[in-house]
Protein backbone atom coordinates (compact mmCIF):
# COMPACT_ATOMS: atom_id res chain seq x y z
CA UNK A 1 0.00 0.00 0.00
CA UNK A 2 2.83 2.41 0.78
CA UNK A 3 4.36 1.80 -2.63
CA UNK A 4 1.03 2.51 -4.35
CA UNK A 5 0.60 5.80 -2.47
CA UNK A 6 4.15 6.83 -3.34
CA UNK A 7 3.58 6.12 -7.02
CA UNK A 8 0.31 8.10 -6.96
CA UNK A 9 2.01 11.13 -5.40
CA UNK A 10 4.77 10.97 -8.00
CA UNK A 11 2.24 10.98 -10.82
CA UNK A 12 0.39 13.99 -9.28
CA UNK A 13 3.66 15.89 -8.92
CA UNK A 14 4.58 15.12 -12.52
CA UNK A 15 1.20 16.32 -13.78
CA UNK A 16 1.56 19.55 -11.78
CA UNK A 17 5.01 20.21 -13.23
CA UNK A 18 3.73 19.62 -16.76
CA UNK A 19 0.82 22.03 -16.14
CA UNK A 20 3.19 24.72 -14.83
CA UNK A 21 5.43 24.35 -17.87
CA UNK A 22 2.44 24.66 -20.16
CA UNK A 23 1.26 27.82 -18.37
CA UNK A 24 4.71 29.41 -18.64
CA UNK A 25 4.72 28.66 -22.34
CA UNK A 26 1.51 30.58 -22.91
CA UNK A 27 1.86 34.28 -23.65
CA UNK A 28 -0.32 36.54 -21.57
CA UNK A 29 -2.35 39.14 -23.41
CA UNK A 30 -0.54 42.43 -23.54
CA UNK A 31 -1.91 45.07 -21.17
CA UNK A 32 -1.85 48.77 -22.02
CA UNK A 33 -0.37 51.32 -19.60
CA UNK A 34 -3.37 53.66 -20.09
CA UNK A 35 -6.77 52.71 -21.44
CA UNK A 36 -7.56 53.97 -24.93
CA UNK A 37 -10.45 56.07 -23.60
CA UNK A 38 -8.16 57.78 -21.13
CA UNK A 39 -5.48 58.35 -23.74
CA UNK A 40 -7.78 60.82 -25.48
CA UNK A 41 -8.15 62.92 -22.33
CA UNK A 42 -6.49 66.00 -23.83
CA UNK A 43 -8.86 65.91 -26.81
CA UNK A 44 -12.20 64.96 -25.27
CA UNK A 45 -11.75 65.33 -21.49
CA UNK A 46 -13.98 67.81 -19.71
CA UNK A 47 -11.12 70.03 -18.62
CA UNK A 48 -9.55 70.28 -22.08
CA UNK A 49 -12.82 70.59 -23.99
CA UNK A 50 -15.78 71.95 -22.01
CA UNK A 51 -13.90 74.10 -19.52
CA UNK A 52 -11.98 75.91 -22.23
CA UNK A 53 -15.34 77.04 -23.63
CA UNK A 54 -16.63 77.96 -20.17
CA UNK A 55 -13.69 80.31 -19.72
CA UNK A 56 -15.43 82.58 -22.21
CA UNK A 57 -18.56 82.73 -20.01
CA UNK A 58 -17.68 83.66 -16.43
CA UNK A 59 -21.19 82.96 -15.13
CA UNK A 60 -21.23 79.38 -16.36
CA UNK A 61 -17.63 78.89 -15.24
CA UNK A 62 -18.65 79.97 -11.73
CA UNK A 63 -21.64 77.63 -11.68
CA UNK A 64 -19.35 74.78 -12.67
CA UNK A 65 -16.57 75.42 -10.12
CA UNK A 66 -18.38 77.65 -7.59
CA UNK A 67 -15.53 80.09 -8.24
CA UNK A 68 -15.25 82.79 -10.87
CA UNK A 69 -12.40 82.59 -13.36
CA UNK A 70 -10.44 85.28 -11.48
CA UNK A 71 -10.97 83.48 -8.16
CA UNK A 72 -9.93 80.18 -9.73
CA UNK A 73 -6.70 81.69 -11.04
CA UNK A 74 -6.01 83.31 -7.67
CA UNK A 75 -6.53 79.99 -5.89
CA UNK A 76 -4.39 78.18 -8.47
CA UNK A 77 -1.52 80.62 -7.90
CA UNK A 78 -1.64 79.79 -4.19
CA UNK A 79 -1.93 75.99 -4.34
CA UNK A 80 -0.43 75.26 -7.78
CA UNK A 81 3.17 74.71 -6.64
CA UNK A 82 1.94 72.43 -3.86
CA UNK A 83 -0.09 70.11 -6.12
CA UNK A 84 2.21 70.04 -9.17
CA UNK A 85 3.71 66.70 -10.13
CA UNK A 86 6.74 65.83 -12.31
CA UNK A 87 6.53 64.13 -15.70
CA UNK A 88 8.10 60.68 -16.10
CA UNK A 89 9.52 58.70 -19.00
CA UNK A 90 6.25 56.74 -19.17
CA UNK A 91 3.62 59.50 -19.14
CA UNK A 92 3.00 63.16 -18.55
CA UNK A 93 1.59 64.26 -15.21
CA UNK A 94 -1.82 65.90 -14.83
CA UNK A 95 -1.24 69.68 -14.66
CA UNK A 96 -2.11 71.60 -11.44
CA UNK A 97 -5.05 73.43 -13.04
CA UNK A 98 -6.71 70.16 -14.00
CA UNK A 99 -6.04 68.62 -10.60
CA UNK A 100 -7.61 71.65 -8.91
CA UNK A 101 -10.57 71.49 -11.27
CA UNK A 102 -11.18 67.81 -10.42
CA UNK A 103 -11.18 68.54 -6.69
CA UNK A 104 -13.43 71.61 -6.98
CA UNK A 105 -15.87 69.69 -9.15
CA UNK A 106 -16.20 67.04 -6.47
CA UNK A 107 -16.69 69.63 -3.73
CA UNK A 108 -19.23 71.48 -5.87
CA UNK A 109 -21.33 68.42 -6.76
CA UNK A 110 -20.54 65.52 -4.45
CA UNK A 111 -20.57 63.17 -7.46
CA UNK A 112 -18.95 59.78 -7.14
CA UNK A 113 -15.30 59.35 -8.02
CA UNK A 114 -16.31 57.15 -10.94
CA UNK A 115 -18.57 59.84 -12.41
CA UNK A 116 -15.84 62.46 -12.18
CA UNK A 117 -13.29 60.03 -13.61
CA UNK A 118 -15.44 59.45 -16.70
CA UNK A 119 -16.04 63.19 -17.14
CA UNK A 120 -12.35 64.12 -16.98
CA UNK A 121 -11.18 60.88 -18.65
CA UNK A 122 -8.84 59.86 -15.86
CA UNK A 123 -8.67 56.73 -13.77
CA UNK A 124 -10.86 56.25 -10.71
CA UNK A 125 -7.78 55.59 -8.60
CA UNK A 126 -6.31 58.84 -9.92
CA UNK A 127 -9.36 60.78 -8.77
CA UNK A 128 -9.25 59.06 -5.37
CA UNK A 129 -5.68 60.32 -4.95
CA UNK A 130 -6.15 63.82 -6.36
CA UNK A 131 -9.13 64.88 -4.24
CA UNK A 132 -7.62 64.37 -0.74
CA UNK A 133 -4.24 65.69 -1.89
CA UNK A 134 -5.68 68.89 -3.35
CA UNK A 135 -8.11 69.36 -0.44
CA UNK A 136 -5.19 69.14 1.98
CA UNK A 137 -3.19 71.63 -0.09
CA UNK A 138 -6.11 74.08 -0.15
CA UNK A 139 -6.34 73.98 3.64
CA UNK A 140 -2.59 74.28 4.20
CA UNK A 141 -2.16 77.16 1.74
CA UNK A 142 -5.17 79.24 2.82
CA UNK A 143 -5.61 78.65 6.55
CA UNK A 144 -2.97 81.16 7.70
CA UNK A 145 -4.46 83.98 5.61
CA UNK A 146 -8.17 83.25 5.90
CA UNK A 147 -8.75 81.23 9.10
CA UNK A 148 -5.88 82.00 11.44
CA UNK A 149 -6.40 81.59 15.19
CA UNK A 150 -8.02 84.90 16.27
CA UNK A 151 -5.89 87.19 18.38
CA UNK A 152 -7.02 89.58 21.08
CA UNK A 153 -7.59 92.31 18.49
CA UNK A 154 -9.54 89.94 16.24
CA UNK A 155 -11.92 88.95 19.05
CA UNK A 156 -12.46 92.63 19.88
CA UNK A 157 -13.24 93.41 16.24
CA UNK A 158 -15.72 90.52 16.06
CA UNK A 159 -17.48 91.74 19.21
CA UNK A 160 -17.82 95.24 17.78
CA UNK A 161 -19.34 93.88 14.56
CA UNK A 162 -21.85 91.75 16.48
CA UNK A 163 -22.92 94.82 18.42
CA UNK A 164 -23.22 96.92 15.26
CA UNK A 165 -24.91 94.36 13.01
CA UNK A 166 -26.88 92.08 15.36
CA UNK A 167 -27.25 94.19 18.54
CA UNK A 168 -25.67 91.61 20.84
CA UNK A 169 -22.85 93.22 22.84
CA UNK A 170 -19.63 91.50 23.94
CA UNK A 171 -20.28 88.57 21.56
CA UNK A 172 -17.19 86.96 20.03
CA UNK A 173 -19.02 84.50 17.80
CA UNK A 174 -21.92 82.13 17.24
CA UNK A 175 -21.28 78.45 17.97
CA UNK A 176 -23.02 75.38 16.56
CA UNK A 177 -22.42 71.93 15.11
CA UNK A 178 -23.34 70.42 11.74
CA UNK A 179 -23.61 66.73 10.90
CA UNK A 180 -21.83 65.81 7.65
CA UNK A 181 -23.10 62.51 6.30
CA UNK A 182 -20.34 60.10 5.40
CA UNK A 183 -19.53 56.42 5.13
CA UNK A 184 -19.03 54.53 8.38
CA UNK A 185 -15.67 52.74 8.48
CA UNK A 186 -15.62 48.97 9.03
CA UNK A 187 -15.93 47.72 12.60
CA UNK A 188 -16.89 51.21 13.86
CA UNK A 189 -20.16 50.04 15.41
CA UNK A 190 -22.46 52.92 16.28
CA UNK A 191 -19.74 55.53 16.81
CA UNK A 192 -20.73 57.48 13.68
CA UNK A 193 -24.48 56.75 13.93
CA UNK A 194 -26.35 59.95 14.82
CA UNK A 195 -29.83 60.73 16.08
CA UNK A 196 -31.01 61.41 12.51
CA UNK A 197 -30.48 57.77 11.60
CA UNK A 198 -27.45 58.37 9.38
CA UNK A 199 -23.68 58.07 9.74
CA UNK A 200 -21.82 61.33 10.08
CA UNK A 201 -18.90 63.31 11.37
CA UNK A 202 -19.51 66.63 13.11
CA UNK A 203 -18.33 70.07 12.04
CA UNK A 204 -18.17 72.37 15.08
CA UNK A 205 -17.77 76.00 14.08
CA UNK A 206 -17.50 79.50 15.54
CA UNK A 207 -18.78 82.10 13.07
CA UNK A 208 -18.28 85.87 13.21
CA UNK A 209 -20.80 88.59 12.37
CA UNK A 210 -19.94 88.43 8.66
CA UNK A 211 -20.69 84.70 8.28
CA UNK A 212 -17.02 83.75 8.26
CA UNK A 213 -15.67 80.68 10.03
CA UNK A 214 -13.14 81.71 12.65
CA UNK A 215 -12.58 78.41 14.48
CA UNK A 216 -13.60 74.93 13.32
CA UNK A 217 -13.24 71.43 14.71
CA UNK A 218 -13.95 68.55 12.30
CA UNK A 219 -14.12 64.83 12.85
CA UNK A 220 -16.24 64.32 15.95
CA UNK A 221 -18.28 61.12 16.07
CA UNK A 222 -21.87 61.48 14.90
CA UNK A 223 -23.23 59.78 18.01
CA UNK A 224 -21.76 62.48 20.29
CA UNK A 225 -23.93 65.45 21.27
CA UNK A 226 -22.92 69.01 20.43
CA UNK A 227 -22.01 69.59 24.07
CA UNK A 228 -19.82 66.50 24.07
CA UNK A 229 -18.15 67.57 20.82
CA UNK A 230 -17.39 70.95 22.39
CA UNK A 231 -15.96 69.36 25.53
CA UNK A 232 -13.66 67.09 23.50
CA UNK A 233 -12.58 69.76 21.02
CA UNK A 234 -9.47 71.90 21.24
CA UNK A 235 -11.62 75.03 21.22
CA UNK A 236 -13.78 73.79 24.09
CA UNK A 237 -10.75 72.90 26.20
CA UNK A 238 -9.19 76.29 25.51
CA UNK A 239 -12.47 77.99 26.42
CA UNK A 240 -12.59 76.22 29.77
CA UNK A 241 -8.89 76.80 30.43
CA UNK A 242 -9.17 80.51 29.59
CA UNK A 243 -6.46 80.43 26.90
CA UNK A 244 -8.50 81.86 24.00
CA UNK A 245 -7.09 85.38 24.55
CA UNK A 246 -10.57 86.92 24.77
CA UNK A 247 -10.80 90.66 25.52
CA UNK A 248 -11.00 91.67 29.19
CA UNK A 249 -14.37 92.09 30.89
CA UNK A 250 -16.11 95.40 30.26
CA UNK A 251 -19.54 96.94 30.98
CA UNK A 252 -22.45 96.47 28.61
CA UNK A 253 -23.26 99.57 26.48
CA UNK A 254 -25.07 102.00 28.76
CA UNK A 255 -25.01 99.47 31.59
CA UNK A 256 -22.00 100.59 33.60
CA UNK A 257 -24.06 100.20 36.77
CA UNK A 258 -24.27 96.45 36.15
CA UNK A 259 -20.51 96.03 36.33
CA UNK A 260 -18.02 94.51 33.91
CA UNK A 261 -19.22 91.45 32.01
CA UNK A 262 -17.23 88.79 30.12
CA UNK A 263 -17.10 88.42 26.36
CA UNK A 264 -19.25 85.45 25.39
CA UNK A 265 -20.19 83.07 22.61
CA UNK A 266 -23.84 82.39 21.79
CA UNK A 267 -25.18 78.86 21.25
CA UNK A 268 -28.39 76.86 21.36
CA UNK A 269 -29.78 74.67 24.14
CA UNK A 270 -27.58 71.71 23.11
CA UNK A 271 -24.57 73.41 24.72
CA UNK A 272 -23.92 73.96 28.44
CA UNK A 273 -24.29 77.33 30.14
CA UNK A 274 -20.91 78.77 31.10
CA UNK A 275 -19.45 82.11 31.97
CA UNK A 276 -18.28 82.67 28.38
CA UNK A 277 -21.02 80.62 26.70
CA UNK A 278 -24.63 81.86 26.64
CA UNK A 279 -27.54 79.53 25.90
CA UNK A 280 -31.28 80.32 25.94
CA UNK A 281 -33.57 79.88 28.90
CA UNK A 282 -35.37 76.50 28.72
CA UNK A 283 -39.14 76.14 28.66
CA UNK A 284 -42.08 77.67 26.79
CA UNK A 285 -44.18 79.72 29.18
CA UNK A 286 -41.43 82.16 30.11
CA UNK A 287 -41.61 85.65 31.62
CA UNK A 288 -41.24 88.53 29.19
CA UNK A 289 -37.64 89.30 30.17
CA UNK A 290 -36.53 85.74 29.45
CA UNK A 291 -38.37 85.65 26.13
CA UNK A 292 -36.65 88.89 25.15
CA UNK A 293 -33.26 87.39 26.03
CA UNK A 294 -34.01 84.23 24.05
CA UNK A 295 -35.06 86.32 21.06
CA UNK A 296 -31.94 88.49 21.12
CA UNK A 297 -29.68 85.47 21.58
CA UNK A 298 -31.44 83.54 18.80
CA UNK A 299 -31.07 86.51 16.46
CA UNK A 300 -27.31 86.52 16.98
CA UNK A 301 -27.02 82.73 16.98
CA UNK A 302 -28.73 82.37 13.60
CA UNK A 303 -25.53 83.69 11.99
CA UNK A 304 -23.92 80.28 12.32
CA UNK A 305 -27.02 78.63 10.84
CA UNK A 306 -26.82 81.03 7.92
CA UNK A 307 -23.14 80.24 7.43
CA UNK A 308 -23.91 76.51 7.32
CA UNK A 309 -26.67 77.23 4.80
CA UNK A 310 -24.33 79.19 2.55
CA UNK A 311 -21.69 76.46 2.88
CA UNK A 312 -24.03 73.64 1.86
CA UNK A 313 -25.54 75.72 -0.94
CA UNK A 314 -22.13 76.62 -2.37
CA UNK A 315 -20.61 73.16 -2.02
CA UNK A 316 -23.21 70.55 -2.90
CA UNK A 317 -21.21 67.67 -1.48
CA UNK A 318 -23.11 68.41 1.75
CA UNK A 319 -26.43 67.67 0.00
CA UNK A 320 -25.81 63.92 -0.24
CA UNK A 321 -24.07 61.24 1.83
CA UNK A 322 -20.39 61.12 0.95
CA UNK A 323 -19.06 57.65 0.11
CA UNK A 324 -15.74 58.55 1.71
CA UNK A 325 -13.76 57.37 4.67
CA UNK A 326 -14.07 59.81 7.61
CA UNK A 327 -10.46 60.97 7.33
CA UNK A 328 -10.94 61.95 3.66
CA UNK A 329 -14.31 63.55 4.39
CA UNK A 330 -12.62 65.58 7.12
CA UNK A 331 -10.09 66.96 4.62
CA UNK A 332 -12.86 67.93 2.21
CA UNK A 333 -14.88 69.67 4.95
CA UNK A 334 -11.87 71.68 6.06
CA UNK A 335 -11.17 72.66 2.44
CA UNK A 336 -14.73 73.94 1.90
CA UNK A 337 -14.68 75.94 5.14
CA UNK A 338 -11.47 77.76 4.27
CA UNK A 339 -12.71 78.25 0.68
CA UNK A 340 -15.87 79.78 2.16
CA UNK A 341 -13.73 82.37 3.94
CA UNK A 342 -11.53 82.80 0.87
CA UNK A 343 -14.52 83.75 -1.25
CA UNK A 344 -16.02 86.08 1.35
CA UNK A 345 -12.71 87.88 1.85
CA UNK A 346 -12.31 88.73 -1.82
CA UNK A 347 -13.70 91.96 -3.18
CA UNK A 348 -15.60 92.26 -6.47
CA UNK A 349 -12.37 92.47 -8.44
CA UNK A 350 -11.00 89.29 -6.89
CA UNK A 351 -8.27 90.95 -4.83
CA UNK A 352 -7.77 89.93 -1.20
CA UNK A 353 -9.34 92.30 1.27
CA UNK A 354 -6.99 94.12 3.63
CA UNK A 355 -7.11 92.87 7.21
CA UNK A 356 -8.17 95.55 9.65
CA UNK A 357 -6.22 93.99 12.50
CA UNK A 358 -2.74 92.57 12.05
CA UNK A 359 -2.45 88.95 13.18
CA UNK A 360 -0.54 88.40 16.38
CA UNK A 361 1.49 85.42 17.44
CA UNK A 362 -0.62 83.44 19.89
CA UNK A 363 -0.17 80.18 21.69
CA UNK A 364 -1.45 77.17 19.73
CA UNK A 365 -4.70 75.61 20.89
CA UNK A 366 -3.35 72.19 21.77
CA UNK A 367 -1.64 70.21 24.50
CA UNK A 368 -3.81 71.75 27.19
CA UNK A 369 -3.84 68.65 29.31
CA UNK A 370 -6.45 68.04 31.97
CA UNK A 371 -8.51 71.10 32.90
CA UNK A 372 -10.53 71.80 36.00
CA UNK A 373 -14.17 70.87 36.36
CA UNK A 374 -16.88 73.39 35.54
CA UNK A 375 -17.25 75.30 38.78
CA UNK A 376 -18.62 78.51 37.28
CA UNK A 377 -22.28 77.52 36.91
CA UNK A 378 -23.42 80.04 39.52
CA UNK A 379 -21.37 82.79 37.92
CA UNK A 380 -22.69 81.79 34.49
CA UNK A 381 -26.27 82.16 35.72
CA UNK A 382 -25.50 85.63 37.06
CA UNK A 383 -23.90 86.68 33.76
CA UNK A 384 -26.96 85.55 31.82
CA UNK A 385 -29.20 87.45 34.25
CA UNK A 386 -27.18 90.63 33.62
CA UNK A 387 -27.53 90.24 29.86
CA UNK A 388 -31.25 89.58 30.28
CA UNK A 389 -31.75 92.73 32.36
CA UNK A 390 -29.72 94.76 29.85
CA UNK A 391 -31.85 93.66 26.88
CA UNK A 392 -35.04 94.67 28.72
CA UNK A 393 -33.71 98.10 29.78
CA UNK A 394 -30.95 100.24 28.28
CA UNK A 395 -30.16 97.66 25.57
CA UNK A 396 -33.73 97.26 24.28
CA UNK A 397 -34.52 97.53 20.56
CA UNK A 398 -37.84 98.53 19.02
CA UNK A 399 -38.55 95.20 17.29
CA UNK A 400 -38.10 92.86 20.27
CA UNK A 401 -41.15 91.28 22.01
CA UNK A 402 -43.14 93.68 24.16
CA UNK A 403 -45.68 91.41 25.78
Amino acid sequence: MAAVELAFQERVSLLYLLWRAEQRGKRRPRRTWVHQVLQRREHFGEFHHLLQELRLDDGRFQRYHRLSLAQFEDLLSRVGPRIARLDTNYRRSIPPAERLSICLRFLATGDSFRTIAFSFRVGVSTVSQIIPQVATAIWDCLVDDFMAVPSLGDWQSIAEEFQERWHFPLCCGALDGKHVQTKAPPNSGSMFYNYKGTFSIVLLAVVDARYRFRVIDVGGYGRTSDGGILANSTFGQALRAGTLHLPPDQPLPGGEHRGAQPHVFVADEAFPLRRELMRPFPGRLLPLERRIFNYRLSRARMIVEGAFGVLSSQWRMYRRPMELRPEIAEKCVKATCVLHNFLRCLDERGAPAVRSVAPAVVEPLHSLGRVAANNSSREAVLVREKFMAHFSAEGAVTWQPKE
